[in-house]
């Protein structure tokens, strides 16, 4: 007998034909003799709804409130699959996530886990029920219900997962594993039967949408193995560990992001510390930085380029235009018709001219290239958004057959 969780996304789960497709999978599992926690996401586009739904009453929500309000996706997704699994003749129980002892911090809207007091889990367990847990939700010290920020629900399985040392913990997605590029963008990307977390971790982040990035550094962390897999089709997925059996392919992935904004500060006085206080005040906003560039000094004076999250965009330029009679620049510019493509690989980091490569098949289809950024197993660029796809089909047939 093992201990099982599942992760199902809104999309598993966005009407009645799915949720009883879900309970079907989660039933045959337990049939067998396992222990099964589920975890579930809102149905479908409900957060998207609810998200509109307070944007009509105001254009800044507290943060507060948006987590009472979006919490309630998950509230009827559990209490329906259990009902659906009831109908099939087994029995269940669902729980909120503060029920199933998810203690978070004070981040409204984006908490981070600190706790997962899993006590009332194995009490239900013990009772041979199968357990539905709302994912992307927990309470903070104030008993204020808050969310884990998008694709939380991946993080909330692997968390319990760990919280129970489970010995399988399965995200069900609407595709059948980790390709090597977007199929949907990449018409010759591939499915791998195993991935590093290092080489995951770096393609969530860079804009691979198959696994929340904090999830995949959570398994990692404690040891959790992961199975990407397809709730609408019986095959074997995508096993995500420490070191993977194979020989190391080069580059393992392409991954794009079209969420991204370049500022560019021009005409900042050419001095010690200019950057820092640039970038001090970035943080204390809390603004995620990527690439950087800065040009050499001309005239007392240079220029300093970075990446933020486009959804991070106007929070940037408001402590940006803050601090202007501080930092003294002459312009602030923001492009947000940009993107960054990146390519992921350990097999990198034993390897020469892995970035002239990437470079020579962008000035083959014609791509100009803003940015650049490197670590031992990435190399990312920065580019016109129109030229994504493009750029991701050229690279993917640069490195991967």
């Amino acid at each position: 007998m093992a201990l099982i969780v599942k992760k199902f996304g809104g999309s598993s789960v966005k009407d009645t034909e799915r949720l009883l497709n879900v309970a079907n999978l989660v039933t045959e599992d337990y049939a067998k003799g396992n222990d099964v926690v589920v975890v579930v996401s809102a149905q479908g586009d409900t957060t998207d709804h609810l998200i509109e739904k307070a944007k009509e009453i105001s254009e800044a929500p507290s943060k507060r409130e948006m987590d009472m309000l979006l919490s309630a996706g998950e509230q009827i997704s559990i209490a329906l699959l259990a009902m659906a699994i009831e109908k099939l003749g087994f029995p269940a129980v669902s729980l909120l996530g503060w029920q199933a002892g998810f203690k978070t911090n004070a981040s409204y809207t984006s908490a981070r886990i600190k706790t997962v007091e899993a006590e009332r889990i194995t009490s239900e367990l013990s009772k041979h029920n199968i357990v539905i847990v709302a994912g992307f939700q927990g309470i903070n010290k104030f008993d204020d219900i808050t969310t884990l920020g998008r694709g939380g629900s991946d993080t909330s399985a692997v968390a319990i997962a760990a919280a129970l040392k489970a010995d399988l913990c399965q995200i069900y997605t609407d595709v059948d594993g980790v390709y090597t590029a977007d199929p949907r963008k990449v018409k010759n990307a591939v499915k791998m039967d195993e991935i590093e977390y290092s080489e995951m971790l770096e393609l969530a982040t860079l804009g691979a949408q198959v696994l929340n990035n904090r999830s995949v550094e959570m398994a990692q962390k404690y040891g959790v193995e992961l199975e990407v897999l397809s709730s609408l089709e019986r095959k074997p997925g995508t096993i995500v560990k420490e070191k993977v059996k194979m020989e190391k392919m080069l580059v393992r992935g392409v991954a794009c992001d079209k969420n991204v904004c370049r500022f560019s500060i021009i005409g900042l006085e050419d001095v010690p510390g200019i950057a820092f206080r640039v970038f001090n005040s970035l943080a204390k906003s809390k603004i995620n930085v990527d690439i950087i560039l800065q040009s050499v000094g001309r005239d007392g004076t240079k220029d300093i380029s970075f990446t933020v999250p486009e959804d991070q965009q106007q929070d940037a330029e408001n402590a940006l235009e803050s601090l202007k009679d501080v930092l003294k620049y002459q312009s602030l510019i923001k492009d947000n018709k940009v993107s960054k493509v990146s390519i992921v690989g350990t097999g990198m980091e034993s390897h020469h001219g892995v970035a002239a490569k990437m470079f020579e098949a962008l000035y083959t289809a014609n791509i100009n290239i803003q940015m650049i950024s490197t670590s031992e197993i990435r190399v990312s660029v920065l580019i016109d958004e129109k030229d994504t796809d493009a750029a991701a089909n050229a690279i993917h047939d640069a490195f991967i057959k």
